[in-house]
């Protein structure tokens, strides 16, 4: 039986297959990793009701996985999250945080009216440029996660796609068959690709992970696959992956895990192959929560270049971290 994301987290939490946040906070220190990692996806507030993510609580958490610092990312648009997470939240955690939490923003396109409407609250892409301009003077790093019911590549994403190359944001986006929707081949997300050649697009959920194999169905974009499953050469991630440099991959949440566990050499190929393309995250957003990157990871025993650019070092080039 194939899973999708809400199944799989309340099968987790009703199998309590998580480790709770009190056993790790209780659990005996570890050895010091050589290289730390940035995580590139969390969320902060109550994703599920009574299941509150607290800056404090994530910090623990980091500290628990040697994780130096954390991106998180607001969830606004409708489609996103049952309980909106805003930007004031990211803001706030950065503000408690500064040396741990990285603020990302996120701002719906649907803010912008279609082409051939009369204009709303926000001017076009301008009007998406001053906004996103005020949130980059905040501290924000980065939009997303973009998480939206419009096709990839609907006319007003494509606004906000501009807004966000003119103020030098890379987009971390969710893509399956509901939300940024694509078909098989992600034409779409090739046309934006193609149009913004110097946008870093970082791809993240089912719909985009399920694209590492050849044979990947439009129904495979709203579910996971079982473990193991070989992948099927001929996939779109590698052949966009090689044609266009601003593609990443986050292999955070299950579609990240699934899509190197379901194959295991073939996913270990992958991530040598794109290592300058590939981020670590965990998308990390309720205090029990199953986290297998961390293990998988390991268990793959990456060459230590391999290593350092997806925990850190592509996060830190992405992000402009200085210093670091």
């Amino acid at each position: 039986m194939k899973l999708n994301r809400r199944t799989f987290l309340a099968t987790a939490m009703a199998s309590r297959m998580a480790v709770p946040f009190s056993r790790l906070l209780a659990a005996d220190s570890v050895p010091p990793r050589k290289i730390q990692y940035i995580d590139i996806h969390t969320h902060l507030g109550a994703f599920y009701h009574g299941r509150e993510l607290t800056a404090e609580l994530l910090v623990r958490f980091m500290d628990q996985h040697q994780v130096e610092r954390a991106c998180v990312l607001p969830l606004v648009s409708p489609e996103s999250a049952p309980i909106p997470q805003p930007v004031s939240t990211a803001l706030k955690a950065y503000h408690d945080f500064p040396d741990r939490i990285i603020p990302f923003c996120v701002v719906d396109p649907r803010a912008v009216t279609a082409p051939g409407q009369r204009t709303g609250h926000v001017a076009g892409v301008k009007g998406l440029i001053e906004i996103l301009k005020r949130y980059q003077d905040a501290g924000c790093k980065g939009l997303g996660e973009h998480k939206t019911g419009l096709h990839f590549d609907a006319p007003q994403q494509m606004y906000l796609y501009e807004a966000c190359d003119t103020v030098g944001f890379p987009i971390l986006f969710h893509l399956d068959d509901i939300r940024n929707p694509d078909t098989p081949g992600l034409p779409r997300l090739e046309n934006v690709l193609k149009t913004f050649p110097e946008l870093p697009l970082i791809g993240h959920a089912a719909g985009f992970w399920a694209s590492i194999s050849g044979d990947a169905t439009f129904e495979d974009f709203g579910r996971y696959p079982n473990v193991p499953t070989p992948v099927a050469p001929g996939g779109a991630l590698d052949r966009l992956m090689e044609k266009y440099p601003n593609l990443y991959g986050d292999l955070s949440e299950p579609g990240g895990e699934k899509a190197i566990a379901r194959d295991l050499k073939f996913g270990r190929e992958f991530i040598i192959r794109h290592a300058d393309q590939l981020l670590f995250g965990t998308d990390v957003l309720m205090p029990e929560q199953q986290i297998p990157q961390f293990t998988l990871l390991d268990s793959l025993k990456l060459p230590e270049e391999v290593q350092y650019k997806i925990y850190r070092g592509n996060a830190i080039k992405l992000l402009r971290l200085d210093g670091m």
